[in-house]
């Protein structure tokens, strides 16, 4: 994704405290960029994503995205989850297993108001500029995994968010489907008008889908930059083995 005029991505400035845990973190995802979030397990990244997402209160902080003021925890301000312009892909793709894959396109489409026959031309759309109208028929349950995690992109972009949540997304697709499933996310978010925020252990993700990489550890952010950047010069050892080909 290149930079563009149209929004301004998202400002989240996220402190949060979970039993001895403590999340004191700032995020930006610029308009129209991908920015991959890494760190071990336990950095704080799910975290991170709970509280933009508005799953997780923050105990200090904002959150904004393109301008519009999400949660403010200093002044008692926040929007519930189900009214943030945000949508949100995770490892497991959740598809309503008892509907086809274009009803589930369709489903988000009429929760905004589109009409049924208008939500089910404009789910066969998205599905066939995926390169997937030959699966609009089945149902989850006859999709591979990535197939499902294709499905489950377009479907959570074709309610037009302004940012959205990539968490783990690839984590449970076998590793020779993986090349060629970046390749069909990155396209889908090359022609995506909003901000991703992608949650990733595997460097590789991050080579293939984000412009920019913020690295978390312990609940702090240690560096951010291009993966370039950060693999010539990394802060410490760890992150040298974090961002390693």
């Amino acid at each position: 994704m290149t930079a563009g005029p149209a929004a301004e991505g998202l400002d989240a400035d996220l402190r949060v405290e979970r039993g001895d845990f403590a999340l004191d973190a700032r995020i930006a995802v610029p308009a129209r960029t991908v920015v991959a979030l890494m760190g071990r397990n336990g950095a704080g990244k799910s975290t991170a994503v709970a509280a933009i997402a508005g799953l997780l209160p923050l105990d200090g902080g904002r959150v904004v995205v393109d301008d519009e003021v999400l949660e403010d925890a200093g002044a008692g301000r926040s929007v519930p989850p189900e009214r943030r312009p945000i949508g949100v892909v995770q490892q497991q793709p959740a598809l309503f297993p008892h509907l086809t894959a274009w009803a589930n396109v369709a489903f988000g489409l009429r929760t905004q108001g589109r009409s049924r026959a208008a939500a089910r031309e404009e789910a066969h759309r998205l599905l066939a500029d995926a390169g997937l109208a030959d699966l609009a028929d089945r149902r989850p349950g006859a999709l591979s995994g990535g197939q499902a995690a294709r499905v489950a992109l377009v479907r959570t972009l074709a309610r037009s968010p302004r940012l959205v949540l990539l968490d783990e997304p690839l984590a449970a697709i076998d590793a020779e489907q993986r090349p060629a499933l970046r390749d069909a996310v990155r396209a889908r978010l090359d022609a995506f008008a909003g901000s991703a925020l992608l949650v990733t252990h595997d460097v590789r993700d991050a080579e293939a889908l984000a412009d920019e990489v913020v690295i978390l550890d312990a609940g702090r952010v240690v560096q951010r930059g291009p993966l370039a950047g950060i693999r010539s010069a990394p802060a410490d050892p760890r992150v040298a083995a974090l961002v390693a080909p």
